[in-house]
C-alpha cells in the first residue's frame, strides 16, 4: 500500500524528501495521485456540481496539487540527477501525465462550468487576481482543445503526448552526446595558455576515472576554457568540432555500437505536430499558438522588433568582426579566423586592448564570498535577510537557504551550482512550491530551485567564477526573487505563475546588471590567496571592456531568435528547405560571421525543442528592453541618493513588479513601476549602441 509514510512522492506537507525517494516510488505514486486527480476533474465537470470557484476552480487545484508537486520532483531530479532506473521511470510515466494533462485541457464539460463562472454574480466579487487565473485558464482550455469537435480530440491528445515524448528524447540525446565525449591530454605541452585553475579541473577529472593527463568534456566549465585560451589551434578544433555536432549525424560520439543519438529527424517530427496542433486550433502556424499568452502581438510585430534591433547592432558587429580579423593576422598569425579561433582571438584581443583577463578577474570571485554580495543586494533592496538552513538534497554539493523578512519565513531555495555527469547543461529557476494561502488560513510560502553548472572546486580552494557566471548567477537568483518574493495568495497568479513568457526574464536580466556597479562587487569579492577585494583598476578595466564584441554577441542572440520564429511561422518542415539550411540562411543574412558547414547547433537547441521556448526565444531580447528601463531607474535614483541599492526604488520595484506576480498583466507593472510605458534607449546604452 502507498502511503505518504512509505512513499515520499506522496507527501507534500514539507519539504520534498529527496534522500528517501527511488526512481521505484516513482509510478506507485503516479498511480495513486493520478487517481485522486481524475477523479477531482470528474466531480468538477459534473453536471449536478454548481459552478463555483470553490467547487471548481478550488477543487481542481486541491485534486491536482499532489500530481503537479510530485511530478515536479521527478522531472527535477531527472534533470540534475540522471541515472538510468530514473530516466525508465520518467519516461515511462510522462505519457500517463501528459495524457491526463491533456484530458483536462480538452474537457469541454469543465470548460463550461469556468465559462459559467466568468458570466454568473460571483464574478463581480472576485479579486483581480482570481479573475485573472480565470481569464488565464479559459485561455489554456481554449488552446487546450476543449472546443475541438469530438472526434478531433484523440489526434490532439497523441499530438500533446507525442511532443511530450519527443522533447525528453531530444533533451536525453544533448545529455547523452555531451557525456559520452572526452578527450583526455597526457602530454602536458599540448595545455600551453590554458590557465592553471583550468589545469587543475582537467586533471581532477582524469584522476576520478583513474587516468593519467587531464581530461575535457563539452561540459561548458570544461570545454570553453580550451576554446578561450588554449594555444593548440588543433586541441581547440578537436572540442569545438565535437561541441557543435552533438546530437547529430556527425557526432563524434557515435560508433562503437552506442545508440542513435541524432536529433535531426525529432526536431522535423516536433515543428511538423506543432504545425498540425496550431492547424487544429484555427491558427495559421504555430507561431500564432506561442504568441496567445505573451505580450508580443503578432508573428510580425516580433520579426520586426527582431529585424530593428540586428540593425542598429549589425554596424557594431562589423567593427568587432573586422577589427578581430585585422588583430589575428597581425597579431597570432592566424590569416583566416576559423570558429574554434574566435574565442581565443577575442580573449588575447581583450587583454591586449584593456589589459586583464578573464583567468586574473576570476581569481576575485570566489563563490562564498559572490553568495554574500548577492545576498546583500537582495537584502538591501528588497528588505530581506537570507541565511543557511538544513534540509535534505539530491546531492552533497546542494545547499539550502531560507528568507526571512522581520524574522518571519518568507521563503526557501536549494541552489545546486556546479556541473557533474548526470546534470543537464546550464541554468535554470523551478518551483519547487508555490505561495498560496490554504483553507486551514495558513500560508504556504513558497521553495525555489536554482540551477547552475560552474565550475566545482578542487582540492581546498572554493569555486572560483568567471564574471559571466556570477552573472549567471544573479540572473537566475532574479528568476528566484520573482517567485519568491510575491505576495500573492492564489497559486495560479503567484510569483512566474501566469507572466507573460516574453517578461518572465525581466527581473532576471533586471539583476545582471547590478554585477557592474562598483558599490556591489566591492563587498563580493576577495582574492583567493590574499583575501584582498577587487582593486578599483581592474574594475575600471572591465567596466571599459562591458561592450566588448556586443555587436556581435548581440547578433548571435538575434539568429537564434529569428530562426525560432521562422521555424514557427513560415517554415515547411516537410518543405525543400531543411531546418539546417533555414540557420544557415538566417546567419547568413544577420550575422557578420560565417556559419561553418558541419555545425548542427540547431540539434542541441534546448530552449525551443525540449525547454518551453518555441517560438519564444526572442523573449529574452524583449524582456531585456524592459529589464534595462527598469533598471534605468535605479540609475536615476542613485544620481539623488548615492547609492545604486536605493531602498526606496528597491522597494517600489519589489512591490509593483515581483510581488504581484502574474496576476496583472505585465505592462501594466511595468507602468506601475516605471510611470511610463518601456523605451529602448537604456538597452542600446547599456549595450553600447548609443550616442550618449
Amino acid at each position: 500500500m502507498n502511503t505518504p509514510q512509505t512513499n515520499p512522492l506522496l507527501d507534500i506537507e514539507g519539504l520534498p524528501r529527496f534522500a528517501e525517494i527511488r526512481p521505484e516510488h516513482v509510478t506507485p505514486a503516479v498511480d495513486v495521485l493520478l487517481a485522486q486527480a481524475r477523479a477531482a476533474v470528474d466531480l468538477a465537470a459534473d453536471p449536478t456540481t454548481p459552478p463555483t470557484w470553490a467547487n471548481i476552480l478550488d477543487a481542481v487545484e486541491d485534486g491536482t496539487e499532489g500530481l503537479g508537486r510530485a511530478w515536479e520532483i521527478v522531472g527535477h531530479l531527472n534533470a540534475v540527477a540522471d541515472t538510468p532506473a530514473l530516466r525508465a521511470a520518467y519516461g515511462d510515466n510522462l505519457p500517463r501525465v501528459t495524457e491526463f494533462s491533456a484530458s483536462v485541457g480538452q474537457n469541454l464539460a469543465l470548460f463550461e462550468k469556468y465559462k459559467a463562472i466568468a458570466a454568473g454574480q460571483e464574478f463581480a466579487d472576485l479579486s483581480p487576481a482570481r479573475k485573472k487565473i480565470l481569464d488565464n485558464e479559459m485561455r489554456g482550455f481554449r488552446l487546450g482543445g476543449a472546443e475541438l469537435p469530438e472526434d478531433q480530440k484523440p489526434r490532439f491528445a497523441e499530438i500533446q503526448e507525442a511532443q511530450a515524448s519527443l522533447a525528453k528524447r531530444f533533451s536525453d540525446h544533448v545529455l547523452d552526446a555531451t557525456n559520452k565525449f572526452s578527450v583526455v591530454v597526457t602530454d602536458e605541452p599540448t595545455l600551453a595558455g590554458l590557465p592553471d585553475d583550468d589545469k587543475a579541473a582537467a586533471r581532477a577529472a582524469a584522476e576520478r576515472d583513474g587516468l593519467d593527463g587531464w581530461k575535457f568534456t563539452l561540459h561548458f566549465p570544461s570545454y570553453f576554457p580550451v576554446l578561450q585560451y588554449a594555444d593548440n589551434r588543433a586541441l581547440r578544433e578537436q572540442l569545438y568540432r565535437a561541441n557543435v555536432t552533438r546530437a547529430s549525424e556527425l557526432g563524434p560520439q557515435f560508433g562503437d555500437g552506442e545508440p542513435d543519438w541524432d536529433n535531426t529527424e525529432i526536431v522535423v517530427e516536433q515543428l511538423a505536430l506543432r504545425r498540425e496542433e496550431a492547424q487544429m486550433l484555427g491558427f495559421k502556424n504555430y507561431a500564432e499558438v506561442s504568441l496567445e499568452p505573451k505580450m508580443a502581438e503578432s508573428p510580425a510585430q516580433v520579426l520586426a522588433f527582431l529585424e530593428d534591433l540586428a540593425h542598429r547592432a549589425r554596424p557594431y558587429a562589423e567593427q568587432d568582426w573586422a577589427e578581430l580579423q585585422a588583430f589575428a593576422a597581425a597579431s597570432l598569425g592566424i590569416d583566416t579566423l576559423q570558429p574554434w579561433d574566435t574565442a581565443y582571438a577575442s580573449e588575447k584581443l581583450r587583454q591586449q586592448r584593456y589589459d586583464f583577463s578573464e583567468s586574473e578577474v576570476r581569481q576575485y570571485f570566489p563563490l562564498p564570498k559572490v553568495l554574500d554580495g548577492l545576498f546583500r543586494v537582495a537584502g538591501t533592496l528588497f528588505g530581506v535577510t537570507i541565511r543557511p538552513q538544513d534540509a535534505e538534497t539530491w546531492h552533497p554539493d546542494v545547499r539550502f537557504f531560507r528568507i526571512e523578512r522581520d524574522g518571519e519565513l518568507v521563503a526557501q531555495f536549494y541552489m545546486d551550482l556546479f556541473a557533474r555527469e548526470g546534470k543537464r547543461g546550464g541554468a535554470w529557476m523551478d518551483s519547487a512550491r508555490t505561495r498560496k494561502r490554504l483553507h486551514n488560513g495558513t500560508l504556504q510560502t513558497p521553495v525555489a530551485y536554482l540551477v547552475c553548472n560552474f565550475p566545482a572546486p578542487v582540492g581546498d580552494k572554493p569555486a572560483l567564477l568567471p564574471h559571466d557566471d556570477v552573472i549567471t548567477l544573479f540572473h537566475e537568483f532574479g528568476h528566484g526573487l520573482h517567485h519568491m518574493l510575491t505576495q500573492v495568495e492564489d497559486a495560479g497568479v503567484a510569483g512566474i505563475n501566469g507572466v507573460e513568457w516574453d517578461a518572465v526574464e525581466l527581473p532576471s536580466q533586471f539583476m545582471e546588471n547590478f554585477c557592474w556597479e562598483w558599490d556591489v562587487l566591492e563587498h563580493m569579492t576577495a582574492h583567493v590567496e590574499t583575501g584582498a577585494p577587487l582593486p578599483r583598476a581592474l574594475f575600471e578595466k572591465m567596466l571599459a571592456a562591458r561592450n566588448f564584441q556586443s555587436g556581435l554577441m548581440m547578433l548571435r542572440q538575434l539568429v537564434f531568435s529569428d530562426f525560432d520564429m521562422h521555424l514557427h511561422y513560415d517554415f515547411d518542415p516537410h518543405g525543400k528547405e531543411s531546418v539546417l539550411a533555414l540557420s544557415q540562411r538566417i546567419n547568413n543574412r544577420l550575422h557578420v560571421t560565417p556559419q561553418p558547414d558541419f555545425s548542427r547547433w540547431p540539434n542541441t537547441f534546448s530552449h525551443i525543442f525540449a525547454g518551453g521556448y518555441a517560438a519564444g526565444y526572442y523573449s529574452y531580447k524583449w524582456a531585456e528592453v524592459l529589464s534595462a528601463d527598469a533598471y534605468a531607474a535605479f540609475e536615476e535614483a542613485a544620481q539623488v541618493s548615492g547609492s545604486i541599492l536605493d531602498t526606496a526604488t528597491g522597494a517600489r520595484y519589489r512591490d509593483e513588479i515581483l510581488a504581484v506576480g502574474g496576476s496583472r498583466e505585465a505592462m501594466a507593472s511595468f507602468i506601475a513601476f516605471r510611470g511610463r510605458a518601456p523605451e529602448v534607449d537604456a538597452l542600446l546604452r547599456h549595450s553600447g549602441m548609443s550616442a550618449s
